[in-house]
């Protein structure tokens, strides 16, 4: 082989193995099996423009054809490095051309594009085909083709849009060849629209930075900023808490709010709720004085919630069974005045509290023994005053408080009533733990309108049996879980067809719905609504619902349309418009977005920012990935950051990173997801040190700092952590190290005695793996076992151990000897199973 062919060959061995393909958005809702083409003029005084900027930047018209068509490329994709495929004549097929789309001038991205270009061409009598053969390579890595050379045969199966430049004596033409079952007439119109506004802008000023002028007309741009805005609403100009008021004044007894044996009417609610209120400003809160809630999901809660806001004061929820640093943290990072809290709840809040002696400690039950008066206090709160602190996790280990106002609030629940049909008489289950927003709107919608919160308790929810019988028996309407624990109420339901006669409105969030839940979902109960909300802590909770009456056509489930009142753009980095269905961050705009994370300036001025379009508005930036669907829904493509959701709860892998660093013998560490193949996730954390440290020690000092779960399951000591080439902590390659250390660690041995078999079966029906892989010495949940799972597990064992016979003995030998030996605490149908947080268990999935 020549030094010249071997050139070639080197020039095509890489592009073909650069990897990745560049796809374009399908845009349809009527599909159809045919090639249909849509034709664009450049007009004459376009075409002299380009002619003139060719002359003068030494290259052929052509490559400036091609400059506007990598730059239409790049924004579909989403990509700066796209690649499309170049026919260099009629006749020939086309070859993959690799473009890159760095910022910069017109000018310096024609000169990139033009070498290319001539890269490609002096490259092209190579026989590419033959080498893609010879490599194994048999994905086409580009959808579209560009063609300056005319007419062409109709594009292959596998490309979709193919771009023709047609010239005849001193006109010029773009054609556009596309198929129908990917798009349709419009989005062919508009990325004919794309490539002469590129063209435009190149010719009237090539000095220009292309990345800060947009492609879209001004129509679209109406379109993705009104069209696919939430539905216009008139908020009225009363709080939350007035409404309730209104309720409690028309309708005193009518039961308002339910919790185990305990039941409050509108009047007793408010009255409580009342001389709660007087109580703390008895005690100096102020305008805007931060109020932390350290109880159990009871009754009490709910009135100390109403308490601030009719107080004027910042409603600040606090597990109690939270490590007493964290707390700490949070008190001092809100500035916090008073925490409420009731006895047995408060022996972590008591140790924060030793060193924030400036916090006043208020028992529930002693407040209302002050006796205060129990009528309205009519304090005066403004719609843009703070109503609730919830934090999240944060990547620098400190918590990030989310401040979110009573306008904002109230669109939100007022949207709940309105999508999820929440009337009068009607009853709203609240499920969320008190760190997860969701909790909120649970806990308030059905006080709006004279309806009933039924408070249902831990236990009862890890209970898949008591939950349906208590959703049942107390007449639910609407009831809101995460994905993870709806696959659990569907496993009980195909085994238990229970009628649900109430329950019209079942709502997921937290974490992806799969297409397939929801087919079984409307499989077993067709007439109650599925709907899958999607929103974040900092935009008030929810901001966009998908309300089904039937599974979704497309593949996966979507986000849904826009709430009341509120604003999503899809946005290039530069916070510019992306093209209608690509792919870019999600932002929200409107009464939706908080105020920003409380005492941070840092970290707000990266997230919420002023809106660029709407003037006077803020804008948050979520770190979401997503794009439009035809129909005006919004679709969720994943994360940018470090972020994670796990059982619903966002989590900074940072945070939990900060504090392994804090333990003593820690010198480096990392933490990772390890997703398994049943679709379970659990944290791992490598370190390394002078020496191994105890796996029980490590748990115990993390949960000192972090929610139980945020810490991770399984701990690695490694000499050294593998490195990046730019010496960050190759966090690809641990993750795949995850995985195969927990293979390696097992050691397998059979299972024996018939009930080891029957431990062993009902294991690996509710982990999806073969039974024949299920050994004595596996760990429930270092092999990807959840609270959530194990509920299935003790289901599928008839209930002879309890949630917290499989917490504490997870080893399938001990569980099966704890069964044989009969002393589980195995329990009676009816009888609930006690276990501490819903989607809490060692392996941290919440």
């Amino acid at each position: 082989m020549d030094n010249l062919t071997e050139r070639h060959r080197q020039y095509w061995h890489n592009v073909l193995n650069a990897g990745g393909v560049t796809t374009i958005p399908r845009w349809t809702l009527r599909p159809t099996a045919a090639v249909q083409e849509h034709e664009e003029k450049i007009g004459n005084t376009l075409f002299a423009g380009l002619r003139r900027l060719a002359d003068e930047s030494a290259m052929p018209v052509g490559t400036l054809l091609l400059a506007a068509h990598a730059k239409v490329l790049a924004a579909l994709s989403g990509d700066v490095n796209v690649t499309t495929g170049y026919l260099i004549s009629s006749a020939d097929r086309p070859l993959p051309c690799r473009l890159v789309v760095e910022p910069g001038s017109w000018r310096n991205l024609l000169s990139a594009i033009h070498r290319r270009e001539v890269e490609l061409l002096s490259n092209s009598a190579f026989p590419v085909e033959q080498l893609a053969r010879d490599l194994n390579i048999t994905q086409q890595p580009f959808e579209t083709t560009f063609s300056p050379a005319g007419k062409v045969d109709p594009p292959a199966e596998e490309t979709l849009l193919s771009v023709i430049v047609s010239s005849e004596a001193d006109a010029l033409a773009l054609r556009i060849q596309y198929r129908a079952d990917a798009l349709d007439a419009s989005s062919a119109e508009r990325i004919a629209g794309y490539h002469l506004k590129a063209l435009e802008l190149m010719v009237a000023d090539p000095g220009t930075e292309h990345a800060m002028q947009s492609l879209l007309s001004d129509d679209e741009k109406h379109h993705l900023i009104e069209g696919l805005a939430g539905p216009r609403r008139d908020l009225p100009d009363i709080r939350l808490h007035e409404l309730f008021e209104q309720r409690a004044a028309s309708q005193p007894e009518t039961i308002a709010a339910v919790c185990g044996d305990r039941k409050w009417t509108y009047r007793e609610l408010n009255e409580r709720s009342n001389r709660l209120a007087r109580s703390l400003v008895a005690r100096g809160l102020e305008k805007e004085g931060v109020v932390a809630v350290v109880t159990e999901r009871n009754l009490d809660w709910l009135a100390s919630v109403l308490a601030i806001f009719k107080s004027g004061g910042v409603y600040l929820p606090v597990e109690p069974h939270f490590p007493a640093d964290r707390i700490a943290r949070m008190l001092s990072r809100s500035e916090c005045t008073i925490a409420l809290s009731e006895t047995g709840s408060d022996a972590s809040l008591d140790e924060a509290l030793k060193t924030h002696i400036s916090v006043q400690k208020l028992l529930i039950a002693d407040a209302d023994k002050e006796g205060h008066a129990d009528v309205n206090l009519g304090i005066e709160v403004a719609a843009n005053q703070a109503a609730y602190i919830y934090f999240t996790s944060g990547s620098t280990g400190e918590p990030k408080g989310a401040m979110c106002e009573h306008a904002g609030m109230l669109n939100h629940v007022l949207a709940k009533m309105e999508d999820f049909g929440i009337e009068e008489g009607q009853v709203v289950a609240e499920i969320a733990p008190q760190c997860f927003d969701i909790s909120l709107w649970q806990l308030v919608a059905a006080l709006l309108v004279g309806g009933r919160t039924h408070i249902i308790e831990q236990d009862v929810v890890l209970d898949v049996h008591l939950f349906i019988e208590t959703v049942s028996r107390g007449e639910v309407s609407v009831m809101q879980i995460v994905p993870s624990y709806l696959e659990v109420v569907l496993s009980y339901l195909d085994e238990n067809d229970v009628d649900l006669p109430n329950l019209h409105c079942v709502s997921v969030t937290g974490e992806a719905i799969t297409k397939e839940l929801a087919v079984r979902w409307f499989a077993k109960k067709p007439a109650i609504k599925l709907a899958n909300a999607y929103g974040l802590t900092e935009t008030s909770d929810d901001t966009n619902h998908e309300v089904m009456v039937r599974a979704p056509e497309g593949k996966q489930v979507p986000l849904g349309p826009c709430i009341r009142n509120v604003h999503v753009y899809i946005v290039d980095d530069n916070l510019s418009l992306v093209p209608s269905g690509a792919p870019g961050e999600i932002v929200f705009s409107g009464i939706c977005v908080g105020r920003g994370y409380v005492n941070d300036p840092e970290r707000t001025s990266k997230a919420f920012l002023a809106d660029p379009i709407r003037e006077g508005e803020r804008l948050y930036r979520s770190g979401d990935f997503g794009c439009w669907s035809p129909d005006g829904k919004l679709e969720f493509l994943g994360r940018q950051d470090s972020q994670v959701k796990i059982r619903g709860f966002r989590i900074e892998i940072g945070d939990i990173e900060n504090a392994l660093l804090r333990v003593d013998g820690v010198s480096i560490g990392a933490v990772v997801i390890d997703e398994r193949d049943n679709g379970s996730k659990q944290l791992v954390a490598f370190y390394s040190g002078p020496e191994r440290i105890d796996a029980e020690a490590m748990r115990s000092s993390l949960a000192r700092a972090l929610p139980e779960y945020m810490v991770p399951s399984v701990f690695h000591w490694q000499e050294a952590l593998p490195l990046t080439a730019n010496g960050k902590i190759d966090k690809k390659h641990l993750r795949v190290l995850a995985a195969d250390l927990n293979e390696e660690s097992r050691v397998f041995e059979a299972p024996v005695t018939p009930t080891e078999h029957e431990v062993a079966a009902a294991w690996a029906k509710v982990l999806n793996v073969e039974p024949k892989t299920v050994g004595l010495r596996d760990h429930f949940f270092d092999q990807g076992g959840t609270s959530l799972l194990a509920v299935k597990l003790v289901i599928g064992l008839g209930r002879k151990v309890t949630l917290r016979d499989v917490k504490e003995k997870p080893v399938l030998a001990d569980l099966a000897a704890l069964i044989d030996a009969g002393t589980g605490e195995s329990v009676s149908q009816d009888a609930p199973l006690q276990m501490v947080n819903l989607g809490s268990s060692p392996s941290q999935e919440q």
